[in-house]
């Protein structure tokens, strides 16, 4: 999952019980959960027994508090889960999914190889070597990594921590090593760390330019802000939900070549890269001794996403596929396990093979019969509308749409290859948003008109037809309080009858945030410490650029030199014609200002510690030249909102 360095910073600011209610499942929400029992093989409970093998121990009370007493996971908020029936304000399919996501704690592989699982959104896999533990993936969080370590503490021989394994660049299997390891121990050579090629670049780069709309957008993926419960949050579909707390890093020491083979503390591991796909730098990898393979995030028991919906670039489902069909022909003849960094193992060979070969077969088809469509003048909603899996896909349970779906996903492959604009010129330069709904308003007869009849059209249950209807209104009059009541009423129908934990998040965000606003994230104002120490300085001029006002900078023309005294580092800045830029190695002879200082008290500036105003008093950040050339251009650069509006327009 494209997990990226800001989700771990998400957690609820918002007092559950101010929430206005949700309410019931309409009959017609009722009618399309009761067809979906009817449609899938609800008789096959095999992955049940798959996901409670070799269970050994699992927390008492199901939650794990950080070092500060804050609670970081709570799997006891699930409980309800617990009923094998599915409410009718969830569907079935997704229920069941949930209930598996659900079996958390500490199990056995083979002797020798364990997961922890169900107590963050990934799975943490410990091998014991010949001296210590290898960890694969420590979680997105120090406090469920240690909680993990400790309950496997409890359960198996006390043994440190010799090397932890990086599967990809997302944080959800990084950002909880700080919670198994210690930095002095890797910085002494004590501990290794290992990573496929490009994963620090990826892992610190990939929302920093976009993190923020990225973050915002994401509470509606995960429902961050939904509360627990059958008229809430019951699962992501990848994992149960996100754990709380700020995630830490520490850079490879190691960097796995493709196809290698090593041998860390007595373990032999073949590797397998998949760069480009599921994540920019990912590797799979086998165990001869164990006759394991784990498939990192390449494979996972759903159909996962082409195309992330808080935001992201389309992923390469054909080059997917690719690399699923390379480990089916390395190693589907020798693996008799195959398991992952989510979700339960595959336990035989001949499952194991036929498992891969579905997932290999699923990115493959959604792409190719996508682009058949599409070379035929289909357009992206047609596309989606359309598409539908072969029934000996359709009938397989990891090919279930619970965290990407065929629908979404269909339009992800339109958008690869053609891009936003669908041909029409109609559609070349339309109206803005807010605008183009005021006159749609206007041609269907006024609000009062269009609200009677998608009233009328909820009744029926068309509740997608209400929801875009109603998101127009809202978007031409946003007080209008009878709009965002109808159209929290038909997100929400959609929410219950969503199959994918995220579009049921999606859709019970919306609904929530028209009744009670946007609640702003307790998100942390600025970096993550160990995530700033790895940015590299041109990065975060970057992030200075895309945050420029142009309108303040518009007529403006400055050059300053920057530089580093601690790491050597010299760049040269130029703002002209409202945009900023930066050379590397370069100094400006004729600079409007020269600003001198340490990356050190960058970083204090970045974490928030401290100002330029306040470093410059203190002498820490020297000026030469011109000081209001340096403030003028710091006061062009903005912070945008934490919180802005997603159902509602931006005022």
């Amino acid at each position: 999952m494209r997990l990226h360095t800001l989700i771990g910073l998400l957690a609820a600011s918002i007092s559950f019980s101010s929430l206005a209610a949700p309410k019931a499942a309409e009959p017609a929400t009722v009618d399309a959960n009761q067809a979906v029992l009817g449609s899938l093989p609800f008789h096959n409970t095999k992955a049940f027994e798959d996901a409670r093998r070799g269970f050994i121990a699992a927390l008492p009370d199901g939650q794990v508090t950080d070092s500060d007493g804050h609670l970081a996971w709570n799997m006891a908020a699930y409980a309800f889960l617990d009923s094998e029936a599915a409410p009718d304000t969830v569907n079935p399919s997704l229920w069941r999914q949930a209930r598996l996501n659900a079996i958390h704690g500490l199990f056995e592989v083979v002797e020798g190889m364990y997961q922890i699982r169900g107590m963050d959104l990934a799975n943490m896999t410990i091998i014991e070597g010949q001296t210590g533990l290898i960890i694969i993936d420590p979680l997105l969080t120090p406090a469920t990594a240690r909680a993990g370590l400790e309950l496997f503490y409890q359960n198996r021989p006390h043994k440190p921590v010799v090397a932890v394994l990086y599967t990809h660049n997302h944080a959800d299997h990084f950002g909880g090593v700080k919670g198994v390891i210690d930095e002095a121990d890797v910085r002494s050579g004590k501990v290794k760390v290992y990573a496929p090629y490009g994963f620090m670049q990826h892992a610190v780069s990939e929302n920093v330019i976009a993190g923020n709309a990225m973050a915002r957008r994401a509470t509606y993926q995960f429902g961050a802000l939904l509360p627990p419960g059958e008229r809430g949050h019951v699962d992501t579909g990848l994992g149960k939900a996100l754990a709380s707390g700020p995630l830490s890093l520490i850079a490879p020491t190691d960097t796995v070549p493709d196809n290698a083979s090593l041998t860390i503390d007595g373990i032999e591991i073949e590797f397998q890269m998949a760069h480009g796909t599921e994540a920019e730098s990912e590797m799979m990898m086998y165990f001869p001794q164990f006759k394991v393979l784990n498939t990192a995030e390449i494979t996972s028991q759903h159909l996962h996403n082409i195309y992330t919906i808080r935001g992201a670039a389309v992923r390469d489902a054909s080059a997917w596929s690719h690399y699923i069909d390379r480990v089916l022909e390395r190693f589907g003849d020798q693996a008799e396990i195959l398991v992952a960094q989510h979700h339960w193992p595959i336990w035989t060979r001949d499952e194991a093979k036929h498992f891969l070969a579905v997932q290999r077969d699923l990115y493959k088809f959604i792409h190719d019969q996508s682009v058949r469509m599409m070379n035929k003048g289909m357009l992206p909603g047609d596309i989606a509308e359309q598409i539908q899996l072969p029934a000996s896909l359709d009938q397989e349970w990891y090919a279930r749409g619970y965290y990407g779906t065929l629908r979404h996903n269909a339009r992800a492959i339109y958008q690869r290859y053609m891009g936003w604009y669908d041909a029409n010129p109609a559609n070349l330069n339309p109206l803005p948003p807010q605008q183009n709904a005021s006159r749609m308003l206007e041609y269907m007869g006024g609000m009062d008109k269009v609200i009677a009849q998608a009233r009328e059209d909820f009744a029926q249950g068309e509740y997608r037809w209400v929801a875009w209807v109603m998101s127009q209104a809202v978007f031409a009059d946003p007080d209008n309080t009878e709009a965002k009541a109808l159209a929290a009423d038909a997100l929400e129908q959609l929410g219950y009858q969503a199959e994918a934990g995220t579009w049921r998040g999606a859709y019970l965000m919306g609904a929530q945030e028209l009744r009670n606003g946007s609640a702003a994230s307790h998100r942390a104002t600025g970096l993550s410490p160990d995530v700033l120490k790895a940015l590299e300085t041109g990065m975060f001029f970057d992030l200075m650029a895309v945050r420029l006002n142009a309108q303040q900078a518009e007529g403006k023309h400055l050059v300053i030199n920057w530089r580093l005294t601690d790491t050597n580092e010299q760049y040269r800045l130029n703002l002209q014609n409202a945009t900023l830029t930066y050379r590397e190695n370069a100094q400006a002879d004729n600079a409007d200002a020269s600003i001198s200082m340490t990356r050190e008290t960058l970083d204090t500036i970045l974490l928030r510690q401290s100002s330029f105003p306040a470093e410059v008093a203190a002498g820490r950040i020297t000026i030469e030249g011109e000081p209001m050339a340096f403030f003028g251009l710091l006061q062009m650069i903005e912070e945008p909102p934490s919180s802005f509006p997603i159902v509602e327009p931006v005022r």
